[in-house]
């Protein structure tokens, strides 16, 4: 016992010595930590690590709700060694950098629509993709009709910033050419002349852009990735409608926006106890033009897709406890998989096969 009782002051007479050693050295072990840290971060691109197929990754999967677990709407496409991103909401640039999928590698972005939270990261995508990859042309960014007015209007409001860049770095550390970004908009055809149109189709992939209903916006698309026998569907914004089940038949992976009713009402009786009577009424409208996880769970059974990811995410979730809660009766429409999408995830689906493997890459 006395053996016992010497070896516990040793041991604690240790542990304030190594305390006061970090304490005396803080400022050494600090910037050694930081190396650490640059030397794992610093040009990290997980992109020739990953097998050749389809992979998805949520780099934003939150709403315009404030929410300090996720970005907003923003999933990254891998196909083979090519990178695309559908959406920028707010801070999902900076997911994409934790995430080590380099902004600078984005071949295209593709946006579903124009709502305010799925282009407020609009800019930071364009300034990384110039800087980190000494960009000689603008970033390229698909959308529907009026793409091109939402890409130039921030290109506008980041001029003078583009400017300063130039000059402090130099012309050629930061070709003026390669800043900013350029508007490639696609036209659907017209209202019950088909839902579908082909965005872009080479080197074994091909990306389908699909008339989504999320009236009165207008207009809205989804996407759907199709690669080496693999594929996946986004959504973007819209109530449950037809064409999704219809565009998505077979695919792997069916990423799905979901909005909960009852979890929804519960804010908004919540604002209008607090004489917030303005967002209660948002609350009652946003209803009607989003889809909730049954629907989708409903849609992704129609469509026989392999697995169902919720995206988007409404209202926010704070904890994982309250995961049921939003998933609701989702099961009982969809046999198959459900995964609450989260910031950091990675869906890998290997070229030709039917397997799907998820990670977190944050």
């Amino acid at each position: 016992m006395r053996l016992l009782k010497k070896s516990l002051v040793w041991l604690v007479v240790l542990v304030l010595l190594l305390a006061a050693a970090v304490w005396i050295f803080q400022k050494q072990v600090g910037t050694a930590l930081l190396q650490r840290v640059a030397q794992a971060n610093v040009g990290r691109n997980i992109i020739p690590s990953l097998p050749d197929g389809l992979h998805v990754a949520l780099c934003g999967t939150g709403s315009p709700f404030p929410d300090p677990t996720r970005a907003g709407p923003c999933t990254a496409v891998i196909a083979g060694n090519r990178l695309f991103v559908v959406d920028a909401g707010e801070g999902s640039a900076r997911n994409m950098g934790y995430m080590g999928l380099p902004l600078g590698k984005v071949e295209a972005l593709l946006l579903t629509h124009f709502h305010s939270d799925h282009i407020d990261g609009l800019g930071p995508f364009m300034l990384q993709h110039w800087g980190m990859a000494t960009a000689t042309e603008p970033l390229t960014v698909y959308g529907p009709t009026g793409v091109d007015k939402v890409v130039d209007g921030f290109r506008a409001a980041y001029v003078l910033d583009y400017g300063y860049r130039v000059s402090h770095h130099s012309e050629k550390i930061m070709p003026s050419g390669g800043s900013g970004g350029k508007g490639r908009p696609f036209a659907l055809p017209v209202a019950g002349q088909g839902d579908t149109v082909v965005v872009l189709e080479n080197q074994g992939l091909k990306i389908t852009a699909f008339r989504v209903d999320h009236a009165p916006i207008e207009p809205a698309v989804g996407y759907r990735f199709d690669y080496k026998g693999r594929s996946v569907v986004i959504t973007g914004d819209t109530k449950s409608t037809p064409s999704v089940a219809a565009v998505a038949q077979g695919a792997d992976i069916l990423v799905h926006e979901a909005l909960q009713p009852t979890l929804v009402n519960i804010l908004g009786a919540e604002f209008q106890s607090k004489n917030m009577g303005n967002l209660a009424h948002v609350m009652r409208d946003i209803l009607n033009y989003h889809t909730t996880p049954e629907e989708a769970a409903a849609q992704a059974q129609v469509a026989q897709v392999k697995h169902l990811v919720y995206n988007h995410i409404v209202p926010p979730l704070p904890v994982k406890f309250a995961y049921p809660a939003f998933v609701g009766d989702a099961a009982k429409f969809f046999g198959g998989p459900i995964t609450v999408g989260e910031d950091g995830m990675l869906f890998t689906l290997p070229a030709n096969t039917t397997a799907i493997e998820k990670k977190r890459l944050m």
